[in-house]
């Protein structure tokens, strides 16, 4: 059974930094690409970064370039998120998810979807 765990979030004031982590378990992670995406209220689920499992090889939303850096733990089989500089237009529930091929950024290229781990910047 494929499971994939976020943890991390929370409420957080702007310019806060958070860091999520996806726990990740029966799938092949090998030729994997794993991502994050988020979804605010009213709004459609929208791609935030990526990473090549075996290579490491990043791709990043303009909106969190600079301020968001994804990675892996190979031993752990752990995603994680790290996010700088919050900004209140960061608020949204964040999925990490699992693919081995397709565009990148589309959200049907992913087969697996995390329950998703809820991000609030508020002052």
């Amino acid at each position: 059974q494929v499971q994939l765990v976020e943890s991390g979030g929370g409420t957080v004031q702007p310019g806060d930094s958070l860091r999520l982590s996806c726990a990740a378990s029966g799938l092949s992670l090998s030729g994997s690409f794993m991502g994050w995406f988020r979804q605010a209220p009213g709004k459609e689920r929208e791609f935030v970064a990526t990473i090549n499992w075996i290579s490491g090889t990043t791709y990043y939303a303009d909106s969190v370039k600079g301020r968001g850096t994804i990675s892996r733990d190979k031993a752990k089989n752990t995603l994680s998120l790290q996010m700088n500089s919050l900004k209140p237009e960061d608020t949204a529930v964040y999925y990490c998810a699992a693919r081995y091929s397709g565009n990148f950024y589309h959200t049907r290229s992913y087969q697996y979807w995390g329950q998703g781990t809820q991000v609030t910047v508020s002052s």
